[in-house]
């Protein structure tokens, strides 16, 4: 099967060039680093003893603790993170990091993983949630690098795509030294993948550190200290437009109120916009700089990584991905922050988090998001803090210790 997936990446390859234009043209490709995908790099070589994969901007910001805490460790000199997105590029260089560079994560493909290998040489490999490479994982088993797989999450649908070759992925989950599943379920597939070494560590997605008082975020709590504000997080297509007549509905009751938008894919921004402005809104990007007008309807939040001031602005938080069939987004980062959950029934790809929250009395859906209306404008008079938001805290200083144990077990 390897023979197979190999044809497979080459002829990705002969035609990468199209789609890498496409993909510029689109802001989805960086033109200066655009040879890093093929392991080519400007980067002074500089061998690492830790490697760490988090494909996109939402990997990345849960591997951000566990980032840190590694640059304390004196045994660590250098870290290398590769993403695959410009997205999560961007956040890294607002990190601000002292001992890890950034690369972009190479095609799979054999000779590209092998140069990628030869050239970083690392000791240990980390990947974050579903990021799983047959030529990646093969070469770093053929050189004795122990694999990681942390935060691990792999869906009902990911697995029976795995069971079509169920030879070829015993050999790609055979070459995993420790899985670290974020779920039962994911832990249950791992276990039917023939995966050896599993250990129950926690979705890393609950730990987060309180956000520091700082300039910027100041400067936003005083842009929105006259009005109420809540929160629509991680929306997807339509969601927006459905979010638009539900604040039309709120406004009626609370006059001053802003519905702060934060779309899953900001390249979304102006159709978004253009929505809404045909439902009569009045919109704002938070790039844009513009002072909040007394007509203003929703504040459009066009960049990544900022999501949490704006979770501190509120008691209560829609998140998307679940009125459409999508199977819903992380809810973790709001409800840890003192937001109330609100949603459409569609969350299959959280249902344990979901159902963590529900029992916490701190979420509710609904599969017409539109009667959802007087709870929220309930929930934003009520300003008392959950207490079991406690419980939320703890347990993610648990899960970011446990993650670190299993960690240093290989960096001995």
């Amino acid at each position: 099967m390897y023979f197979f997936y190999n044809i497979l990446t080459t002829l990705a390859i002969i035609i990468s060039p199209i789609i890498i234009i496409y993909r510029i043209l689109k802001g989805k490709e960086d033109l200066k680093r655009v040879g890093e995908k093929f392991s080519i790099y400007s980067q002074k070589k500089n061998n690492k003893k830790v490697w760490i994969h988090a494909a996109s901007v939402g990997e990345l910001m849960s591997i951000i603790p566990i980032i840190r805490k590694l640059e304390k460790n004196s045994k660590i000199k250098n870290i290398l993170l590769s993403t695959s997105t410009t997205s999560s590029a961007k956040i890294f260089n607002k990190l601000k990091l002292k001992k890890t560079s950034h690369v972009y994560f190479p095609l799979d493909n054999n000779y590209i993983v092998k140069r990628f290998i030869n050239y970083w040489q690392p000791k240990l490999a980390i990947f974050i949630d579903s990021e799983i490479w047959p030529n990646m994982f093969k070469n770093l088993y053929l050189k004795d690098i122990p694999i990681i797989i942390m935060n691990a999450r792999i869906t009902e649908r990911s697995f029976n795509k795995w069971q079509i070759f169920p030879k070829f992925a015993k050999k790609v989950f055979g070459g995993i030294s420790l899985a670290l599943p974020q779920n039962l379920e994911t832990l249950k597939y791992l276990k039917l993948l023939k995966v050896k070494n599993i250990k129950i560590a926690g979705n890393l997605k609950y730990y987060g550190q309180k956000n520091n008082q700082d300039h910027v975020t100041k400067l936003l709590e005083n842009k929105f200290r006259d009005f109420k504000v809540w929160c629509a997080a991680s929306t997807h297509y339509n969601e927006e437009i459905l979010i638009g007549k539900l604040h039309k509905k709120l406004k009626k009751k609370e006059k001053r109120l802003i519905t702060i938008i934060i779309p899953r894919h900001i390249s979304r921004t102006n159709e978004i916009k253009e929505a809404l402005n045909k439902l009569n809104l009045s919109c704002i990007s938070h790039s844009s700089n513009q002072k909040i007008q007394k007509n203003t309807d929703i504040y459009l939040v066009d960049s990544y990584g900022e999501s949490s001031k704006f979770y501190n602005l509120t008691n209560v938080s829609f998140v998307g991905g679940s009125i459409i069939k999508h199977g819903g987004q992380n809810p973790l980062e709001p409800a840890r922050l003192g937001n109330y959950i609100i949603s459409g029934p569609n969350v299959k790809n959280f249902k344990e988090i979901y159902a963590f929250l529900n029992n916490l009395k701190m979420s509710s859906f609904s599969s017409d998001i539109l009667k959802m209306e007087n709870l929220i404008l309930k929930k934003l008079k009520n300003k008392t803090p959950n207490k079991n938001i406690k419980k939320i805290i703890k347990i993610g200083n648990d899960v970011l210790e446990k993650n670190l144990f299993y960690i240093n077990k290989y960096l001995i």
